[in-house]
C-alpha cells in the first residue's frame, strides 16, 4: 500500500499551482495572459521546452505501461494504463466534441503581436481545449509518484508534470486554460483509478499483485 503522504503531497502540489493559475485565468483576458506567460525566452529555453514537451506525448505513457507490465505487478500496470487510457479518451472526446471550435494560439498570431514564437516549430491550429499533453503527463506522473512511493519525490514528479504542461504554453501550442483543465483531467482520472485499484473491494483480488509470467499453472 502506498504511503498516504505520496498521494496527498502530489495532490497538494497540483492544487496549489492550479488555484494560482485559475485565478490568473479568471482575472486576465485570454490573449493578455498568454503573452504574459512568456516573460523570458532564449535559444536555450526554446531547446529545453522543445525537448521536455515530448514527455507528454502519448507514446511515453504507452512505453512506460509496457515496461511496468514486464517488470512490476498487474496492479501497477493497470494504474498507469487505465489512468492514461481513460484520460486520453475523455480529452479527445472533449477536443473533438463540444470544444472542437476552440482554436490554438497560432490562430491569434496577429492579435498577439510581437510575442516570442519558437523558430521552426510546426504549430497546430485547432482542437486546443483541453491540452492532451497536460492530461497525459499528469496522469502518468501521478502513477509514477505511487510507484516511487516517497513523499518528497512525489512533489518532484508533480513539478515535472507542471513543467511539461507549461511547455505547451511556452511553445504556443495551447492557452493557459487548456493546460489547467488537462492537468485536472489527468490527475483526477488517475486518482479515481488509484482508489479503485488500492482502496476498493476490487483491490483485494490476489491476481492484481502477480507479475506477468508468474501465474499458477
Amino acid at each position: 500500500m502506498p504511503d498516504k503522504r505520496v498521494i496527498s503531497w502530489f495532490l497538494a502540489s497540483w492544487l496549489l499551482v492550479s488555484v494560482a493559475v485559475l485565478l490568473a485565468v479568471l482575472l486576465t483576458e485570454k490573449l493578455d495572459l498568454h503573452a504574459a506567460m512568456h516573460p523570458f525566452h532564449s535559444e536555450a529555453l526554446d531547446a529545453f521546452f522543445l525537448s521536455v514537451t515530448h514527455v507528454g506525448d502519448g507514446l511515453v505513457p504507452l512505453a512506460l505501461s509496457l515496461l511496468i507490465l514486464a517488470f512490476r505487478d498487474i496492479r501497477s500496470f493497470l494504474l498507469m494504463g487505465l489512468g492514461c487510457g481513460f484520460s486520453a479518451i475523455v480529452v479527445q472526446l472533449l477536443k473533438r466534441g463540444p470544444f472542437a471550435s476552440v482554436d490554438r494560439p497560432y490562430m491569434f498570431k496577429e492579435q498577439l503581436g510581437a510575442m516570442h514564437w519558437v523558430p521552426g516549430l510546426e504549430l497546430h491550429h485547432h482542437f486546443s481545449f483541453p491540452s492532451g499533453h497536460s492530461t497525459a503527463v499528469f496522469s502518468m506522473c501521478f502513477a509514477l509518484a505511487v510507484f516511487i512511493n516517497r513523499p518528497t519525490w512525489s512533489v518532484a514528479v508533480a513539478f515535472l508534470a507542471i513543467l511539461v504542461a507549461y511547455s505547451r504554453v511556452y511553445l504556443s501550442q495551447h492557452f493557459t486554460e487548456d493546460i489547467l483543465v488537462g492537468a485536472a483531467l489527468g490527475t483526477l482520472t488517475s486518482y479515481m483509478v488509484y482508489r479503485w485499484l488500492y482502496l476498493s473491494g476490487f483491490s483485494k483480488r490476489p491476481w492484481l499483485d502477480r507479475r506477468l509470467g508468474h501465474f499458477p499453472k
